[in-house]
């Protein structure tokens, strides 16, 4: 009898440290609810500000809200799934790379909201002519696919067609201080 209290008396501090970490596991963000609650607190905090361009850091995965020099707002984004290099041509899975413009908005999208960005350039368009292919169109910085109606998820990894996603959370900023004829600059 005294060998079971002894096993009993064992166990205490094993049982008190898994209760905790049960009562406690809920209170500690995860990297994506960290990152969702960073944008969140980022658009409570200052609804509007001038926008005079969007940069795009493919390499750092961040798309930046700039007034002249100074960043305003930083989210992190989605890139085509072939994300390396500029786009070459429909179908690549590439994000292109270079100066566009954002020149219209698409409410109504397969995704949460869209700005469209002027690809393809004229350079574009030759680069991709000389592959023996069309370069492709209906490049946008978009929220989420439309079937996943949970205002701050946000899938990870590269999974668009050449796309720039955000969260839907990013892309009610983004459809709010981003005017059509806002230049975009898409880094590698």
């Amino acid at each position: 009898m005294s060998l079971a209290i002894v096993r009993w008396e064992s166990f205490v501090p094993v049982l008190i440290y898994v209760l905790i970490f049960l009562w406690a596991g809920p209170l500690v963000a995860t990297p994506g609810e960290a990152r969702a609650d960073e944008q969140l607190a980022n658009l409570q905090s200052d609804a509007a500000y001038p926008v005079t361009k969007v940069l795009v850091l493919k390499s750092e995965r961040r798309l930046l809200l700039l007034n002249g020099e100074f960043v305003q707002r930083s989210f992190e984004v989605e890139l085509g799934r072939n994300p390396v290099g500029a786009k070459q041509h429909q179908g690549d899975g590439r994000t292109p790379e270079g100066d566009y413009i954002i020149d219209w908005r698409k409410r109504d999208s397969q995704y949460y909201r869209a700005l469209h960005i002027s690809y393809p350039s004229g350079r574009d368009v030759e680069k991709a002519r000389s592959l023996g292919r069309p370069a492709g169109g209906m490049i946008m910085i978009h929220g989420q696919p439309s079937q996943y109606n949970v205002q701050y998820l946000k899938i990870d990894d590269d999974w668009t067609q050449g796309c720039i996603a955000v969260s839907n959370a990013a892309m009610d900023e983004l459809w709010s201080v981003v005017a059509d004829g806002t230049p975009i600059e898409i880094r590698p």
